[in-house]
């Protein structure tokens, strides 16, 4: 069924519900939803490009994939990015990925945005004063930041997870537990998220007067074998750590195989806790001994920021707050216990 012929079934006007499909204000919300239901029982689409020459949108949602060419891929990406996508589909919106080296990242969102390719765009990876920040805030698209950028005044929309408080509280734990030998497996230092992972752990530290040593900590890529390196160097110290935070349970995974190897058990010899992003295929309690984990879902985020961008696109109802600080729940498991005496 085409636009005409939905018009005439519904005894509406072809722009009455050309409006009430794109979500405008003006039209009621029982017009809108009588249109909706026909749309739905008839099986009408509408026409991209008609309905982009009439709403000078183009019913996409834009973002850049820094790519370089010894990168590894990246399962935190590919599940925020399943949120998205779920809630694009929802809004019969378009994603528009644009690969970038990342030196090329502000130069491809200028094109995304100066094509017409993109009617909004969400900032990832965000690093400490990042300055990109600058030049979406003068870019004439809505966008809005998935994490913050360290050193900044949050002037800009954002939504992020509490990553000091987490990792504060983790430690926090493990310090009521007895544990005073700390170590952190962290993501790539000059990330927004790995700054505030470790500025949380070691305020928890200095709190009992316990510092976080530099060589304590590992900054690496959040992969299964970065893990196990990272955790089979700090277990061949001889004043090894009793208590490790890392930063995901993908890292986790490679530092609980290092540990078993050293013959050491898991919530005895030595105490763990991740963090946890909700990975469908990386569950903490299927671990051997279950992880203890600060969780906050990285789909949850996805659907969230696209259902922000998407209102932001439409400006079809008051915009959400500007900003958004989720808070970690801290699930205890198996994997912590007593510090060794």
């Amino acid at each position: 069924m085409n636009l005409k012929q939905l018009s005439q079934l519904l005894g509406l006007s072809q722009t009455t519900i050309s409006r009430a499909i794109n979500g405008y204000p003006e039209v009621s919300e029982e017009t809108r939803q009588r249109v909706l239901k026909a749309a739905a029982e008839t099986g009408y689409r509408p026409n991209r490009a008609a309905q982009r020459l009439a709403t000078g949108k183009a019913g996409s949602i834009g973002l850049v994939m820094p790519i370089e060419p010894n990168d590894t891929s990246d399962i935190h990406f590919a599940e925020f990015q399943r949120g998205l996508a779920e809630e694009a589909l929802r809004h019969d919106f378009h994603l528009v990925i644009m690969p970038a080296a990342p030196r090329d990242e502000e130069l491809a969102i200028r094109w995304l945005v100066a094509s017409g390719s993109a009617d909004g765009y969400y900032l990832a990876y965000m690093r400490e004063k990042d300055p990109r920040i600058a030049m979406a805030k003068s870019l004439p698209v809505p966008f809005i930041v998935h994490g913050r950028s360290f050193g900044l005044e949050t002037d800009y929309p954002f939504l992020d997870v509490d990553n000091e408080g987490a990792f504060h509280d983790a430690a926090h734990l493990l310090l009521q537990l007895g544990h005073r030998r700390f170590a952190l497996l962290n993501g790539p230092e000059e990330f927004d998220f790995a700054i505030r992972r470790r500025i949380g752990a070691e305020a928890a530290l200095q709190e009992k007067g316990i510092d976080l040593a530099p060589d304590s900590i590992r900054h690496t890529a959040m992969t299964d074998q970065a893990g196990f390196c990272g955790m089979s160097e700090l277990l061949e110290r001889p004043d090894r750590p009793t208590a490790v935070l890392c930063a995901s349970t993908v890292l986790a995974l490679g530092a609980v195989r290092a540990i078993n190897r050293a013959g050491l058990r898991l919530g005895e010899d030595i105490s763990l806790i991740a963090h946890d992003d909700v990975l469908p295929l990386l569950k903490p309690e299927n671990f051997t001994v279950p992880l203890t984990t600060t969780r906050s879902s990285l789909r949850a985020a996805g659907i969230r920021i696209a259902q922000r961008l998407i209102a932001a696109i439409k400006k079809s109802e008051p915009q959400p707050q500007q900003h958004e600080l989720w808070k970690a729940d801290l699930v205890i498991r198996a994997s912590t216990g007593p510090a060794p005496r």
